[in-house]
């Protein structure tokens, strides 16, 4: 699957000054300019990232115009926390995270209550990064 990746604010493409959008937008900006074939757009409001009625309608020009958001970034841990759980509570989806990024080791930490497939997802996560580390420390790259 590949990922359509809608990074979120309260602002769709500027329309809203403010610090949140102003990262979100550079967050978008440099994100494009290091992996160009990301398909990556925001600043952007949830709704209008997962409704591509909306999208084609009044921001063609976005790069989830056709095919809509299938990832979602939030652009900060509240943010974050309040968006994941209400989707995993009310939505029909796979929640995987919370994931923690630039540790040393691959480390994760499982919410209380996990699932048994949650903790699968984590552990192969875990697994991956791991794989990276030692072909990284090997001197190769892993795909």
């Amino acid at each position: 699957m590949e990922p359509r990746i809608a990074v979120l604010s309260y602002s769709n493409f500027g329309s809203n000054p403010g610090e949140i959008p102003a990262k979100v937008i550079e967050a978008t900006r440099k994100s494009k300019q290091k992996y160009p074939e990301l398909v990556i757009d925001g600043d952007i409001q949830a709704n209008v990232a997962l409704n591509t009625r909306l999208l084609r309608e009044n921001y063609p020009f976005s790069d989830l115009a056709d095919t809509g958001a299938n990832t979602l970034i939030f652009p900060n841990l509240a943010s974050g926390n309040i968006g994941y759980k209400l989707l995993q509570e009310i939505g029909e989806s796979e929640v995987i995270g919370p994931i923690l990024m630039g540790m040393r080791k691959p480390v994760h930490v499982l919410q209380l209550g996990s699932s048994i497939r949650e903790i699968v997802n984590m552990v192969a996560i875990a697994v991956v990064e791991a794989q990276e580390l030692k072909a990284a420390e090997a001197g190769q790259f892993v795909i």
